[in-house]
């Protein structure tokens, strides 16, 4: 990838990312690079609506910490989903804007990838399950085994649908949805553990963003399902 020349001359030959993330119930953002772990500026909160509004000041706010502000970056990265279509329009919105006005790549990152990530990290065996509420009963999954690799491609089904397309002897839930698929699982007498029930983190947005291919990663929403709004018929206009 083609580095800025003010990143190049000014802040030697490391790789800074912004990551940003409105998929689920939080708005956060953060700024990070190849060299470290340690995040050179990161700031969430959890909003289940009201994204739009405070996306754009909260990575305003991470940049003024950043040294070289937008002009220091290299790439940014935006979690498509699944999530809510209202986050993800915005989360998308703001980095394509930002990649476009820095000159910059911007790259997709999914949702389901973030949650299983720090999981993997810490996983030598076993398979790690992502779940995320989907409603009416229905969860969007992702499976990986630590050793074998993808066990179940993101996918959205119901519960008792995620729990027969799961086995092993141990596995471990993360995301919204994995009290859901747990309570499930221990009716069946299927042993698991659940690790984490939150959003994905901002700083394995930005790995994750950091290590993909700008070619293969797109900024391009991942939903999984058709829209829940439907047009009211009563209020479609004739068409002549």
């Amino acid at each position: 990838m083609a580095m800025n020349a003010s990143t190049a001359t000014c802040y030697g030959e490391s790789v800074r990312i912004l990551a940003i993330d409105t998929a689920l119930d939080a708005c956060s953002a953060c700024v990070a690079t190849d060299e470290s772990e340690a995040l050179l500026g990161e700031e969430s909160m959890t909003l289940a609506r009201g994204h739009a509004e405070a996306l754009l000041p909260l990575v305003e706010r991470v940049m003024a910490r950043v040294e070289g502000g937008f002009e220091s970056l290299d790439r940014v990265a935006v979690t498509v989903g699944p999530g809510s279509y209202t986050g993800l329009r915005v989360g998308l919105s703001a980095a394509r804007a930002i990649g476009l006005a820095a000159k910059i790549p911007v790259v997709g990152v999914t949702t389901l990838s973030a949650l299983l990530a720090p999981q993997l990290a810490l996983q030598t065996e076993g398979l790690v399950v992502a779940a995320i509420d989907a409603r009416h009963g229905a969860v969007y999954l992702q499976a990986i085994s630590a050793t074998a690799g993808v066990a179940v491609p993101p996918v959205r089904l119901s519960v008792e649908e995620a729990l027969e397309r799961i086995a092993g002897d141990r596995i471990t839930l993360v995301g919204s949805g994995a009290q859901a698929l747990a309570a499930a699982a221990q009716d069946r007498g299927v042993a698991v553990t659940v690790a984490e029930t939150g959003v994905p983190q901002i700083g394995w947005v930005a790995q994750l963003g950091l290590v993909a291919d700008p070619e293969q990663a797109l900024p391009r929403p991942l939903y999984l399902r058709g829209a829940d709004a439907q047009p009211q018929e009563h209020a479609r206009i004739a068409l002549r």
